[in-house]
């Protein structure tokens, strides 16, 4: 296919000839070239935007060019995923889509559907935003803090948290010694702006965050302030996730309050929780917690994640079946939902463990 393309090009160009100066087709061709060895080959390599060999062409330097042979080269540098309408093709910004996946794949979690979908088309839509946005996701293990992340990530981006533009930081994984937070201080401030250099809009995902390094995110505090820039570099486009455990005690407790009363968990608000995990993460011990950022009050939102209920394990088991192209029945999403722990002790109301082994655990209903 590629060389059906190709030779007609090659003999357009030659035909055309009369129409372009040597060195303009000569700068085509380099910039071709290089653009698979940087690419396409991982060559060693530095795109220079002020050299004319490493540009890409414009409309203008193909004027002589017939309108079909323009087409076919446009369609195939296209294909390679380096032009698009919107301007940064790794960038999709599907506000719709993030609203549609918050709402159909994730259960159980009103305050954190609303709040999200909320604050992140917020930013997108403000191009003038006086810093970037940060939002601080709490509650138990399962409940869906990473899976929220994941949606964000595909929603903003083109190849979802595999983008150039978005980078994940497990705590305990990447900063795991003490006795090196000033190295990983260095670390970390170079990842940021490199990032944020080579991407307009960037996702910086921390997970595990109260297990973060005392001083660590200290770092990095300017990046997520009021400033216009740091050091030459603006951060205002950024979106930084903290998600941690912090605060789950205090949301069940809410939850379970709820529920004693006769009233629904949909009628929590956010009234009802973000002061208190405001108060309880600043209160907690650990780098995060501990951190400028809460004195500093540049956490925009506390997003809490309620505790799952019996009906949502089954949702979640339903969706895991669809995943894998497998049709199930009521039966045994039954069997599924039953055979996870639920706690209080007294009331076995919520999932210990949300819906974290669901997809594992169907394994065992299979025939």
């Amino acid at each position: 296919m590629f060389v059906r393309w190709l030779l007609p090009l090659v003999w357009a160009l030659s035909a055309e000839a009369d129409f372009f100066q040597f060195d303009s087709i000569s700068n085509v061709s380099t910039y071709y070239f290089n653009y698979f060895y940087c690419n396409i080959w991982e060559g060693d390599c530095q795109p220079n935007q002020d050299d004319a060999t490493q540009q890409v062409p414009t409309r203008d330097l193909w004027a002589g060019l017939p309108q079909d042979y323009y087409s076919l080269l446009h369609q195939w540098y296209c294909s390679l995923g380096q032009c698009c309408e919107s301007g940064d093709c790794r960038i999709t910004n599907n506000i719709t889509g993030l609203g549609k996946d918050l709402q159909k794949k994730l259960h159980g979690q009103h305050l954190a559907q609303s709040v999200v979908q909320k604050a992140i088309q917020g930013f997108i839509n403000n191009p003038e935003s006086n810093k970037p946005l940060t939002l601080s996701f709490h509650g138990w293990s399962g409940t869906g803090k990473n899976f929220v992340a994941r949606i964000i990530a595909d929603n903003l981006y083109r190849d979802g948290v595999k983008s150039e533009c978005v980078r994940l930081f497990i705590a305990p994984f990447h900063f795991p010694h003490a006795r090196l937070v000033d190295t990983y201080k260095g670390q970390l401030r170079e990842a940021i702006r490199d990032m944020v250099l080579r991407c307009p809009q960037t996702l910086f995902i921390f997970d595990e965050a109260e297990k973060l390094h005392p001083g660590l995110i200290d770092a990095i505090k300017p990046y997520m302030d009021h400033y216009d820039n740091v050091d030459g570099v603006s951060y205002r486009r950024a979106i930084f996730l903290f998600l941690s455990n912090i605060g789950g005690a205090t949301i069940n407790d809410v939850a379970l309050d709820f529920w004693h009363s006769g009233q629904n968990r949909e009628d929590i608000g956010m009234e009802d929780l973000e002061h208190r995990l405001r108060a309880e993460t600043m209160e907690s011990q650990g780098g995060f917690a501990q951190s400028e950022l809460m004195s500093g009050h540049l956490i925009d939102f506390f997003v809490p994640f309620l505790p799952l209920e019996y009906r949502h394990v089954k949702l979640c088991a339903r969706d895991a079946y669809a995943a894998r192209g497998l049709e199930t029945d009521e039966a045994t999403l039954d069997e599924v939902a039953k055979a996870m722990l639920y706690v209080p002790k007294e009331e076995r109301l919520f999932s210990a463990q949300g819906c974290k082994s669901i997809p594992q655990r169907i394994n065992f209903f299979l025939p």
